[in-house]
């Protein structure tokens, strides 16, 4: 991540909040080891997330599978853009394995973009579901998946599965959304959350922002509203960081007292759970988030 980013012309130091928990040195390698023995990705490593440290050094790790290059160009992502990796088919035995061998209670499956394969990769998440489920059948799955371009009988493949949360970030509000993906459409993600839920109505579905890409504190109150408004139940936002400087730049550093702002919001539209912070990603504390989603709702 770079320290210094460049907003009109002017640089913007990081504040004094933005300090990384970097985690106990010895089991955070324990974890990258074994990660690499099975032959895997985490979207730890590949995006560069500030949080790898922690959440290694406390046994957890975020699979990314499908090969390592996205057919897709965001420009806020740090995982590389690129002809993609043939599908390896033995993939979803190894991240089993490696969750077994972990002893997760809770494992999040990602995977970068695949919109060369005809259904997206649904099927080879469907499968690394089913392989968790027989080699480690008390974790629960959750999957963080691309929009599928649309194709709900592909999303539908990974629902049948039976993961018990269903994750599609929107990353961004819906003006800037060309500008930050490219290649996605607000409206399709929205899509994708409202047929999750039409088709595995119990499925708790989740979604993402980032903040420092030039939106204004309003428009985050409306990308809450139209998340709420699409079935969703969970929401994590997090500070955008530039991995490097080929991506686009930071446009503000959004201070803790405003991310309190934001869960505020969030619990008053009736989200049963927001997680808002400088650090907060995706996959931070899911099973945490989960748990506290349904107290919420009893």
């Amino acid at each position: 991540m770079q320290a210094r980013e460049d907003r009109a012309g002017k640089p913007l130091r990081l504040p004094p909040w933005l300090r990384v928990k970097t985690g106990k040195r010895e089991q955070s390698e324990d974890t990258h080891r074994l990660v690499e023995r099975h032959g895997l990705r985490t979207v730890c490593s590949a995006a560069r997330c500030p949080n790898v440290g922690e959440c290694y050094a406390c046994g957890t790790a975020t699979f990314l599978i499908l090969g390592g290059h996205c057919t897709r160009d965001c420009r806020f992502c740090a995982v590389p853009n690129g002809p993609p990796d043939p599908v390896d088919a033995e993939e979803p035995r190894r991240v089993a394995q490696a969750v077994r061998e972990l002893d997760l209670r809770y494992a999040v499956v990602t995977s970068v973009t695949r919109d060369d394969l005809p259904d997206g990769g649904a099927g080879h998440f469907a499968a690394t579901i089913a392989a968790i489920r027989e080699h480690a059948p008390e974790t629960a799955v959750e999957v963080l998946t691309p929009d599928f371009l649309g194709d709900k009988a592909a999303l539908s493949v990974v629902l049948e599965a039976g993961p018990v949360v269903l994750n599609h970030n929107v990353e961004t509000v819906r003006r800037l959304q060309k500008r930050v993906r490219p290649q996605a459409d607000y409206e399709r993600s929205l899509g994708v959350l409202r047929a999750a839920g039409e088709r595995a109505p119990g499925i708790a579905r989740k979604s993402g922002l980032m903040v420092g890409l030039g939106e204004s504190d309003e428009e985050i109150r409306e990308a809450l509203e139209d998340l709420y408004q699409a079935g969703v139940s969970l929401v994590t936002i997090g500070q955008y960081l530039r991995p490097t400087v080929r991506h686009l730049a930071v446009d503000r550093y959004v201070p803790p007292e405003q991310f309190e702002r934001y869960i505020e919001w969030g619990r008053a539209i009736g989200l049963r759970f927001v997680a808002a912070g400088p650090f907060v990603r995706s996959s931070y504390q899911a099973a945490e988030a989960l748990a506290a989603s349904k107290l919420r709702a009893e």
